[in-house]
């Protein structure tokens, strides 16, 4: 293969006017044998022009992750797909490692990642050398080979990061060779804190990272060996970074190699001491070491990272990761006393030195404020921004502390309140005590002491803040009026109480204020929320809101369009459904609002590449879909609605926008919405456009699209039969689904439609579809089916069309043949029905089962088969019957109700754990004790009745009973009624083959239809007097 070729058709993918046909010569040369190996040689050649070298590094990493894994001929084809060619592999394997120890970084970061996709297809398999390549190069004593070595075991180490353990048997027989030398190597390197030597250190800390963080492989990693790797990682969190970092840029100091070897050092340390080192939350197999891991080494590393807290402390500069791991390694610190005893005496200095001034309003985010208050609201609902990490892990270290140590809550909460008082405290103190009180909210108010003082706290402390003249103590009283008013019915099952109902009046005024009238969006944001709290809590705050609830509900869809914030969504839908009355007189103007702004989501150029903007425009769905549920009894305002809804839902089904189908399942939901009480034509017109969708991701979306389906089968079935392709689209979903493999689930909401159809159609001349229905789901019977769900549902639909008529559904069974099966379709649907009635659970399934062997047993044509299963026929029903009886029973018995159970708690809550004692995972205790119980020493019988008929599922209802059908109507057919009428002409009419139904019957079984025939006489008389 000519390397110049290659190279003036990589220079021309460079050039835009000769892209085209550079990317033509590429594509006609790929295939060619040598050609990947080619690329390689090019890729490290000094002699290339370094953005060609670049050009070649991406391309061989798009051909070796599409090529390089051997593939086999798709289904129906003979040529076998291209792969890259063994003697090219061998190559590329061979020299793929040199690759990345001599070329420069931008092009090493490619081929680390074909590297990876190599190891994952061929190690150890087709390439054990690779051990032996990284290990010479690793033992070479040119130190310019180590970092690029470096680079490839952590490749080999990364693919088996998270197999299971004992899918890792090949990377630990590799670790025997490589961890004793690395472990060398870092610590040779200790001393020297050049960046040369510091990025191999940072590289081997990543690799040991990857190799532990799953699971901790004991075998490999034995005391002695963790003692040495713990020395490692408490000398580098103990070292100073050296001074003239100081003078780069502080948002790029977090990227040096200095900080970022303390935070991957950090991250191991944290992990072993959450996963493996803490004993009572670790897993059997850690038992021994959690203990020695605990008395070992937890103090001493605590010792560490207490004098890093202490430099943030001091103000000197630490980078927030780094911090975050050191706070989150002493909230682990925290459930053991050994660790304990040694935090106690620092715990006062790092909660009101540390962890409060994080939770203080900062000049970053005053900074933030002004620039770019969008961004500052988004950062701030976003847990996981990288500025938000510190006061996120400070504020779980408070929680916890103050949860577990006595100390700590009454010690913070009165230097909060000293801050509170004093009329010159600083506002970002008064911010930071009301964030700590607000975070601190939920266990305040399980200490009856602070539970007793929550109304004046509120009424002295951040009502009046409502009003200040700083933007963030606006916000922040909003989010503390929010925060205790949660907590407080979620812990105390009723709204905090207010003595004087004017300082409540007062406080909902400012909050509405701060919605309304407020200039900062960061306020309008938490006010919006507050509001909501307040109006879904307090009584008195709904009345008094409630003259105000257009321009509220107007400003909050400015907010919403403003902000995109998600969490508005969600207030939005529950204030419709607190003030549905007075909504309706705006529904259609939010409707048509909350479309423009979903509309605005969609088409903004970087709604593909922000997640963000997908959840902000599911929650709008979710919102108009509020808003149409709540005026569903409303019918002028619902038409209105339906034309800006199908304007939505044509935007979704209809453009081609990359990841729309992420929206459908809501706007399916709002088109099931618009079709509950009516069917209008457009929403007619709708079902062809679905139909459409269907073809390309039925798999995916078919048990969404059925409760619309059952709609239109059943809110207006004449005009669903007035035009026949409206059934046939139906059906041929149906069909769709049940011949190729959509899954089970959705297999049975198509036999189940198929059901609904026929029930719903009865009487109504769908005769020539019956057939085709009935075909349907016994082809995939035949196919065989593993759950007893599906089964069921098939044979349903055949009961379903036998109920229509009789002799129709006969005449399809023994006219219908499927291959390789020899036997009359008609035997094997009836064998299968009697040896599956036990499978028929719910209401619905039982009374279609029963009704359908009523009609069964009075065929004036029996089918041979049903003489060999006569014995069978009565017992099944009588079995289906009992279900019926204690599900009947079970409907009637009222549920109490679970938050009158539970009754305010006027008892203080204590999870505190004494300062000379370990918390440990009650999980864990009861998991122990399990495992220690001998066989036979359960808290029940062991001998569990046999029989699985009788568990929860068989008096519950099943999940397709949702989908109604004129069986489930109370004027519905009674198959009490049904099968006693049935059985007593029987009787009359063929003596015979009654003595062969009845005749096998047990006195209980006799019994039971006696009882049968009671009910059936007591429902005649109550329906006879129009009562039933």
């Amino acid at each position: 293969m000519d390397p110049n070729r290659i190279i003036q058709a990589l220079k021309g993918t460079i050039d835009p006017n000769l892209r085209i046909a550079a990317e033509n010569e590429l594509n006609q040369s790929y295939k060619i044998i040598n050609f990947a190996p080619t690329l390689l040689q090019i890729i490290v050649s000094e002699q290339v022009e370094f953005p060609v070298r670049q050009a070649a590094a991406i391309y061989l990493k798009n051909m070796v992750s599409q090529y390089w894994q051997d593939r086999e001929p798709s289904l129906g084809e003979v040529v076998f797909p291209f792969n890259i060619h063994e003697n090219d592999r061998q190559q590329i394997r061979d020299h793929i490692v040199e690759g990345i120890i001599r070329c420069p970084e931008s092009i090493r970061a490619q081929l680390t990642m074909c590297l990876r996709a190599i190891i994952k297809h061929d190690f150890p398999g087709r390439w054990t050398a690779i051990v032996d390549k990284i290990g010479m190069y690793l033992q070479s004593q040119n130190s310019g080979s180590w970092y690029g070595s470096l680079l490839a075991l952590y490749q080999l180490v990364k693919t088996y990061e998270y197999r299971k353990a004992d899918e890792r048997e090949p990377l630990l027989a590799a670790m025997q060779i490589f961890l004793p030398r690395i472990q060398q190597l870092i610590a040779q390197l200790l001393p020297d804190s050049t960046i040369f030597s510091v990025l191999i250190q940072k590289q081997i800390l990543k690799i040991f990272h990857a190799l532990v963080q799953y699971s901790l492989p004991l075998q490999l990693i034995n005391n002695t060996v963790m003692t040495q790797w713990m020395e490692i990682l408490r000398t580098i969190m103990d070292r100073d970074v050296p001074a003239e970092t100081l003078e780069v840029d502080e948002d790029d100091r977090p990227e040096l190699a200095w900080w970022k070897c303390k935070k991957w050092a950090l991250r191991i340390i944290t992990r072993l001491f959450e996963r493996y080192g803490s004993p009572g939350n670790v897993t059997k197999e850690y038992y021994e070491f959690a203990d020695f891991f605990l008395k070992t080494y937890a103090v001493g590393i605590q010792q560490v990272l207490l004098k890093v807290v202490d430099q943030h402390r001091q103000k000197q500069y630490v980078t927030p990761r780094v911090l975050q791991q050191c706070i989150n390694y002493l909230n682990q610190g925290l459930s053991h006393s050994l660790t304990w005893k040694q935090m106690k005496p620092h715990m006062q200095a790092i909660c009101q030195d540390v962890i409060f001034p994080l939770m203080c309003y900062k000049d970053e985010d005053e900074k933030l404020w002004q620039e770019d208050p969008y961004e500052y609201i988004r950062m701030k609902f976003n847990l996981y921004d990288d500025h938000a990490l510190p006061a996120t892990a400070a504020q779980s270290l408070l929680c916890k502390a103050a949860r577990k140590r006595k100390e700590v809550l009454p010690q913070m909460m009165e230097f909060c309140h000293q801050i509170l008082m004093d009329p010159s405290a600083d506002p970002r103190r008064k911010d930071g005590a009301l964030h700590c009180i607000g975070a601190l909210s939920e266990l305040l108010l399980k200490k009856r002491m602070y539970r007793d003082q929550m109304e004046l706290m509120l009424q002295n402390y951040v009502f009046p803040l409502l009003n200040s003249p700083m933007g963030y103590l606006r916000a922040r009283s909003c989010w503390v009026v929010h925060s205790v008013n949660s907590c407080w019915v979620l812990h105390c099952f009723s709204p905090l109480r207010f003595h004087d109902e004017l300082v409540l009046r007062n406080a909902v005024e400012l909050v509405k204020q701060d919605l309304i009238e407020d200039k900062e969006m960061p306020v309008k944001v938490e006010a919006a929320i507050a509001l909501q709290t307040l109006v879904s809590n307090q009584e008195q705050a709904k009345l008094y809101i409630r003259p105000y609830i257009r321009p509220i509900m107007q400003e909050l869809l400015h907010v919403v369009k403003e902000t995109e914030n998600d969490d508005l969504t969600n207030v939005i839908q529950k204030m419709i459904c607190e003030y549905n009355q007075e909504v309706a007189a705006i529904a259609v103007d939010m409707t048509q609002n909350l479309a423009e702004i979903f509309t605005r989501v969609l088409q903004s150029e970087e709604y593909e590449e922000n997640e963000d903007k997908t959840v902000m425009a599911l929650g709008i769905l979710s919102t108009i879909d509020t808003i149409l549920t709540v005026m569903e009894d409303h019918k002028e305002i619902t038409q209105q609605l339906e034309e800006i809804c199908l304007q939505v839902i044509g935007l979704v089904l209809q453009k081609p926008i990359i990841g729309m189908a992420e929206f459908y399942e809501e706007i399916l939901s709002l088109a099931f919405g618009l079709t509950c009480q009516t069917i209008s034509p457009q929403m007619w017109q709708l079902l062809g456009v679905l139909y459409e969708v269907f073809q390309h991701d039925c798999f995916d979306y078919f048990t969404d699209m059925m409760p619309l389906l059952h709609n239109y089968v059943t809110v207006d079935t004449d005009m669903l039969l007035s035009n026949p392709k409206h059934l046939e689209v139906i059906y041929s979903m149906c069909k769709k689904v049940l011949t190729i493999d959509a899954g089970e689930d959705a297999e049975c909401h198509a036999a189940k439609l198929l059901e609904v159809i026929i029930l719903q159609c009865r009487g109504r001349g769908i005769d020539q579809c019956i057939p085709l229905f009935v075909e349907a789901v016994l082809e995939r019977l035949m196919r065989g089916v593993k759950s007893s769900e599906l089964r069921t549902m098939c044979l349903q639909v055949a009961i379903a069309a036998l109920y229509y008529n009789p002799a129709l559904l006969i005449h399809t069974l023994d006219n219908m043949h499927f291959q390789h099966n020899p036997q009359p379709i008609t035997a094997h649907f009836i064998n299968q029905w009697m040896n599956d009635t036990e499978f028929f659970l719910g209401l619905h399934d039982r009374k279609m089962c029963i009704i359908g062997l009523s009609v069964l047993i009075e065929l004036p044509s029996r089918p041979a088969v049903l003489e060999g299963v006569a014995t069978q026929i009565v017992p099944s029903i009588l079995l289906l019957f009992l279900g019926l009886k204690h599900l009947y029973a079970s409907r009637l018995v009222n549920k109490p109700d679970l938050l009158a159970r539970a009754g305010a708690q006027d008892e203080d809550q204590n999870e505190e754990i004494p300062s000379d004692e370990d918390e440990v995972n009650e999980n864990h205790n009861a998991m122990q004790q399990q495992s220690s119980m001998q066989p036979g020493q359960g808290g029940e019988d062991d001998d569990e009745d046999e029989d699985d008929y009788w568990d929860d599922d068989g008096f519950e209802g099943t999940p397709l009973e949702e989908y109604s059908t004129p069986l489930d109507y109370d004027n519905g057919e009674d198959e009490y009624r049904f099968f006693t009428s049935a059985l007593l002409r029987v009787q009359n009419t063929d003596t015979a083959w009654y003595q062969c139904l009845t005749a096998p019957l047990s006195d209980d079984q006799k019994k039971q239809l006696q009882e049968i025939y009671s009910i059936s006489q007591q429902r005649r008389s109550t329906a006879a007097k129009g009562q039933w």
